[in-house]
């Protein structure tokens, strides 16, 4: 599963941060890294972008981006 397949309200535990170069490292430095634990905090009327919650601060990111990223429910 993915982290842009999440509903609203939901927490789950990042296992995998798919991409390549670039897109890989700004995800991995922005703290979305394994084992970390992030909640789906509001989805966009259109979808795009995705606000998520993780480490106590808010982080919007790319519906695209984040279907890079695998997680688990806890």
């Amino acid at each position: 599963m993915t982290l842009d397949q999440i509903a609203v309200g939901t927490e789950v535990k990042i296992i995998k941060v798919g991409g390549e170069g670039q897109l890989r490292l700004r995800l991995l430095d922005m703290g979305l890294i394994p084992q970390t634990l992030v909640r789906v905090q509001k989805v966009a009327p259109m979808g795009d972008p995705v606000e998520i919650h993780l480490r106590g601060y808010e982080l919007t990111i790319r519906k695209e981006d984040a279907a890079r990223i695998e997680v688990e429910q806890v």
